[in-house]
């Protein structure tokens, strides 16, 4: 089998590292591209990723590589390099790709306010592109559980149908979507609504909270996917609502465990110089909300996390803030 037939991943991070072992569990060879020199040895020599998935025996049908340039000759890439990144990993040595590339990085380029799309499009305008999000936790992914996903593509049916073949499996079920749009706001703002959840619980605050924030925040998120021309349906299916629901309610997701340290008055820029993995939520905040106000959104969920990320308030003072916004008409728009 040439490298052409085959499917590889680029970033092996623990979302990267867990799709490639789904889609190697079956013994189907994945070829896995890292940055670091340290993990590509480990993964080759003892199976594991002990930076970044450390619980998970990787299968021996797994080959990680640094050379990016090798990837190129690949058919398919699943590109999980943080969305911070992408412009930067696709516009080198996969700027010439021509084959199906699936987006699964959730997040807005800070700067530019690009979604993902976006940014690979420029990078890379010859490949074929697609978005895979939903609710998922990578250690269950790797460990085989059941998972549901949305694939969004652009190349219509011929695309979903080449890509489902490839990537579906037992335990992993990709669900056709033709709303990239959708499908890439909905993964990027539950991880800013995740971050607010987070410090909810941080504050122990109640249930009852967490839930009118997961519900308010699907509010935001709705009222932003429409205005940037996303489908309602999309939103309330598994890459937007769903995924919502699974961040924002355990410590699993990077971005709710960051909530929960900031609640306990740790400052952002701490936390975040002190992570070896990426919370997007805290990058994606800013620009969804500058891209907020020059949409006339009101967002208020997200402009309080804002606030708290740039140490502008308290995690106390942000809920009160909430609180004591005017009474409206659940439905109305603010």
């Amino acid at each position: 089998m040439n490298d052409a037939s085959r499917i590889g991943v680029i970033g092996a991070g623990a979302w990267g590292t867990a799709l490639a072992q789904m889609l190697a569990a079956d013994g189907a060879p994945v070829t896995l591209w890292a940055r670091e020199e340290e993990v590509v040895q480990g993964i080759n020599s003892a199976r594991r990723n002990a930076l970044y998935l450390p619980d998970a025996p990787l299968s021996p049908s797994i080959v990680a590589s640094s050379d990016l340039e090798a990837m190129a000759g690949f058919d398919t890439l699943l590109i999980v390099t943080p969305a911070q990144h992408l412009g930067s990993v696709m516009g080198g040595a996969l700027a010439e790709f021509a084959g199906d590339a699936v987006l699964c990085a959730k997040g807005i380029e800070a700067g530019s306010g690009r979604l993902m799309a976006d940014v690979a499009h420029d990078a890379a305008p010859d490949a074929q592109l697609a978005v895979l999000s939903g609710p998922t936790f990578a250690h269950e992914v790797a460990a085989g559980l059941p998972t549901a996903v949305t694939l969004a593509c652009t190349g219509g049916d011929a695309q979903w149908q080449r890509l489902s073949a490839q990537i579906a499996r037992p335990s992993f079920r990709p669900y056709y979507s033709d709303d990239m749009t959708g499908a890439e706001i909905g993964g990027a703002v539950k991880n800013v609504l995740a971050i607010a959840c987070g410090v909810v619980d941080g504050l122990a605050l109640g249930q009852n909270a967490r839930a009118a924030t997961i519900a308010r925040g699907y509010a935001e998120m709705l009222r932003f996917g429409l205005a940037r021309g996303a489908q309602a349906e999309t939103l309330s299916g598994l890459c937007g609502l769903g995924d919502l629901v699974l961040t924002c309610s355990s410590t699993s997701s990077r971005n709710f465990s960051l909530g929960r340290a900031l609640a306990a008055g740790t400052p952002a820029a701490e936390l975040m110089a002190n992570r070896r993995t990426v919370a997007e939520g805290a990058f994606t905040a800013p620009v969804l909300n500058a891209l907020a106000d020059d949409l006339g959104i009101a967002m208020p969920i997200t402009q309080a996390v804002c606030a708290l990320l740039a140490g502008e308030t308290s995690a106390n003072d942000m809920v009160r803030g909430i609180l004591a916004r005017p009474l409206r008409p659940e439905m109305e728009t603010p």
